[in-house]
């Protein structure tokens, strides 16, 4: 009854071939959370470490250029 199941481990994107550029607002958006607008963890992106600082830079670009906001 009490089974036992993995969850399946996510794969990171940027490392199968898609990029975060902090210009494009739509991908951006997917690492951002939609209440409070904070930067998601890695547990939640599924991004490795080296790309999850990659996606925290772009998101500070874009939140310094006006395109998305600090808070909601």
């Amino acid at each position: 009854m009490a089974e036992f199941y993995r969850k399946k481990k996510k794969v990171c994107q940027m490392c199968a071939g898609k990029s975060v550029d902090y210009k494009d607002v739509e991908v951006i958006k997917k690492y951002v959370s939609a209440d409070k607008g904070k930067i998601l963890p890695r547990r939640i992106t599924g991004a490795c470490a080296k790309h999850q600082r990659h996606i925290a830079t772009q998101v500070k670009y874009a939140r310094f250029m006006g395109l998305i906001p600090f808070v909601k």
